[in-house]
């Protein structure tokens, strides 16, 4: 009967605003160059994936939950996640501490730099996280490698407080070249569903993730504790493993021009994959549309407004064709 009330999706972890700067040019050192348009944007896992959630389908309980600093930014972030219909009440303010932010330097038809300041969600951790408080079939804990607490104990202490209350977990992680993704290891086991990209994977296994590895590194990964599936995607795939259930889906082939940024199209997979998982679909059907997700995303210059609901999204993406499975 317990398992029966729980609803919804809890999103917790990183929460920010993204600073776009649009340049010209990149300075040398001990240049300048003019800022030539400003814009500013949720992002992080939390506003991403809530978001992306609440766009999909706006029935579903969304509920975000975070660390932000009593400042503009915070106001700025919350209010946006409540105007679209997102339980706000599990983000904590904290004093004395900024809303974490990245400074993103765009230049004009070109690359992007990131500058991040670790802010409030650095400070996020296990007794941010009102477990009596919140009721959820699903909890999405993510980025790891970049939240201080939820790096170094609280992100396993968070996944088996969840799984003692018969909550499904999920994680995300964000990508860099290090040997800090030793610190992951330890919540595998505490994970039901493990969502990441090749390189990802690739690090957390130490195997090299090029495409005829990838059932390898997913075998690995269930080795090490997952629970139910291992998702991984790359710009030309997106694979599955379940239950020794292995499964292969080609992305969309899209035509030239149609990208106008990747900001946010990892998080947009994520949702979907979520969403699939969450309604109870097929491993095929949670990688289309999950990849579907990703298409919208990468349609949009921001993280966010590219999605729209479940079935707007499957229709817009019957245009499109799919690369061959190999």
């Amino acid at each position: 009967m317990e398992e029966k009330q729980k609803k919804g999706i809890v999103v917790a972890g990183s929460v920010l605003v993204d600073k776009i700067n649009e340049i010209r040019a990149y300075p040398q050192s001990g240049e300048l160059t003019q800022i030539v348009h400003l814009e500013k944007a949720v992002g992080g896992c939390v506003p991403n994936v809530a978001l992306d959630l609440k766009k999909i389908c706006p029935d579903m309980e969304v509920k975000a939950i975070g660390k932000i600093g009593k400042d503009e930014e915070g106001v700025y972030v919350s209010g946006v996640l409540e105007q679209e219909g997102v339980d706000i009440s599990g983000l904590v303010l904290m004093e004395g501490e900024k809303t974490s932010f990245t400074e993103v330097m765009s230049v004009l038809n070109g690359q992007r730099t990131f500058f991040t300041y670790a802010g409030a969600s650095a400070d996020f951790g296990f007794e941010d996280v009102k477990f009596e408080q919140i009721h959820p079939k699903m909890l999405h804990l993510g980025y790891f490698l970049l939240l201080e607490k939820v790096d170094n104990g609280d992100g396993r202490r968070i996944l088996e407080e969840a799984k003692k209350r018969g909550i499904r977990t999920s994680i995300d992680l964000v990508s860099e070249n290090s040997d800090r993704y030793a610190l992951v290891l330890p919540c595998i086991p505490y994970t039901d569903y493990l969502i990441v990209n090749e390189i990802e994977a690739g690090k957390l296994t130490g195997i090299e993730p090029i495409d005829e590895n990838l059932e390898k590194i997913a075998h690995r990964l269930m080795d090490m504790g997952v629970k139910e599936k291992v998702i991984i995607h790359k710009p030309d795939r997106s694979v599955c493993l379940s239950k020794e259930q292995y499964t292969v889906v080609g992305s969309y082939i899209l035509p030239d021009g149609y990208i106008k940024g990747t900001t946010g199209a990892g998080d947009a997979f994520c949702a979907g994959s979520l969403f699939g998982i969450y309604q109870g679909w097929r491993d095929q059907e949670i990688l289309e549309f999950a990849s579907a997700c990703a298409v919208m995303a990468l349609g949009s210059a921001d993280a966010t407004s590219g999605l729209v609901k479940e079935q707007d999204v499957k229709a817009y993406c019957k245009k499109f064709y799919r690369r061959k499975e190999n």
